[in-house]
This record gives C-alpha cells, sequence and structure tokens, in this order.
C-alpha cells in the first residue's frame, strides 16, 4: 500500500510541470514577438513625445534610452526646416541634387524628406538603393522616367513617366533611379521612411570604393574587360547627395 502522502507529491509534481508549461510558452510567445519587431526592419517607435537631437552630450539629456534635448528646452524651431524651396546645385557629373530637409525634431521618429533637383534631360539619380527605407516620390515639376528592379531571380523593371503631382514609391532595399527626360529642370519630393535611410549608390559602390575591388572580380562579375574595369575604377566618381 502506498504512503498517503504519495498522492500529494504527484499532484505537487504535476503543478510544477503545468507551470514550466506555461513558463515555457511565454517565454517562446516573447521571442516569437522579438523576431517579428526584429523582422519588420523599421525604426523602433519612440517610447516619448519627442527628442530633438543635440550635438553635444553636455546639452542632452536621456530619456528612455536616448540622448535627446531637455524637452523643457525645446522651441518650435526644434520642428522647422526652412530652404525646401531653393533649388539645389545640379552642376555635377549627373546632373541632379538631393538636398534633405534637417530638422532636430524628427529625431526617432522614423520618417525624412529630400528634395531632389534635375538638369534638364541630362539630370539623372543614379541607380541606388535605401537599405533601410521605402520610398514615396512626388514630381511637382518636370517630366521624370523613374523605375526599379526587383531581387533575384525574377530581376523585373517596373518603370513609368512621371508628370507633376504624380506618385511613384519605391519599395525598401530595391535599386531605383529617376531620370529627367523633359527640356526644362524637374523637381520631386521624396519622403522615406527611416530617420536614416542610407543609401548606396551602385556605380560609386561597385567602382568607386576605397580601396579598390580587385578588378579580376569585377571583370568576371560584369564579364567586362579587365582594362575596361580599371578604367572605370580610375573614374571619379562624383556625389550628388547633400546628406553625406
Amino acid at each position: 500500500m502506498l504512503p498517503s502522502f504519495i498522492p500529494y507529491q504527484v499532484e505537487d509534481c504535476y503543478s510544477v510541470l503545468k507551470t514550466m508549461k506555461a513558463i515555457y510558452f511565454l517565454a517562446a510567445f516573447v521571442l516569437l514577438g522579438l523576431a517579428s519587431k526584429l523582422a519588420s526592419a523599421s525604426d523602433p517607435s519612440p517610447l516619448q513625445d519627442f527628442c530633438i537631437a543635440v550635438n553635444d552630450a553636455k546639452n542632452g539629456v536621456f530619456i528612455n534610452g536616448k540622448l535627446c534635448k531637455d524637452p523643457k528646452l525645446a522651441t518650435p524651431e526644434d520642428f522647422l526646416f526652412s530652404g525646401l524651396n531653393i533649388p539645389g546645385n545640379t552642376s555635377n557629373q549627373v546632373g541632379s541634387m538631393v538636398t534633405p530637409a534637417i530638422v532636430s525634431g524628427l529625431n526617432t521618429f522614423g520618417i525624412s524628406l529630400v528634395r531632389i533637383d534635375f538638369a534638364p534631360y541630362v539630370g539623372l539619380n543614379p541607380l541606388h538603393t535605401h537599405p533601410r527605407a521605402t520610398e514615396i516620390l512626388v514630381v511637382v515639376q518636370g517630366t521624370l522616367y523613374v523605375g526599379f528592379v526587383t531581387s533575384n531571380p525574377d530581376n523585373r523593371l517596373f518603370t513609368k513617366v512621371l508628370y507633376p503631382g504624380d506618385v511613384f514609391v519605391f519599395p525598401l532595399g530595391l535599386i531605383h533611379f529617376q531620370f529627367n527626360i523633359g527640356h526644362t529642370n524637374a523637381v520631386a519630393f521624396a519622403a522615406l521612411s527611416s530617420q536614416n535611410p542610407g543609401v548606396v549608390t551602385i556605380a560609386n559602390a561597385v567602382f568607386g570604393s576605397d580601396a579598390d575591388i580587385n578588378p579580376d572580380v569585377l571583370a568576371k562579375a560584369f564579364q567586362l574587360d579587365k582594362n575596361i574595369v580599371n578604367q572605370l575604377q580610375s573614374r571619379f566618381w562624383s556625389d550628388n547627395d547633400n546628406r553625406n
């Protein structure tokens, strides 16, 4: 005959197992939530009304782990940028200029805004990607031929000719471009879904890297003569982005 305390021990063990199972489930649920958050690949949501960027740590305070300007010292000017009405200088190799709206109050909000100017007919915002942002562009002046290419293996090209008032979306991370096909200046504004979307200009990164990529690698990758690769690497690859 089993001692009278055995059933209570079994019941206690069952209770412990149920608790452990609940803990494992909760842990798995938390990890799944974290994975989903990471997979979204977007800027984290702020935990405060605003976090105005500061250049000097001495003038900042920590709010929810972020170094910000003391909110009590915030002014309307912290949320203002003036100057996007001024045309950018397109006197460069690609005939375009990207001018960002520098607003301290945008810090931690996961969004940014730029103006893009294009010289007549030859103005090109060359093939590039934004590794951390989707871009939405609206044309306000001129005629732009725009497009993006999807990822492997399809590499589908999506293009459209845009006129004033037209809007086009460039998905996150995909190679895209804008080209002025009109005989007048063109102007567009673009919003990006990250405070720091990043820019990788394809030609600059491949042929103008610091240090040079081995010419044999590029000759094989692009099926080019090595002398052509050397010539391309010797060129000066200009930058049309005022954010840098």
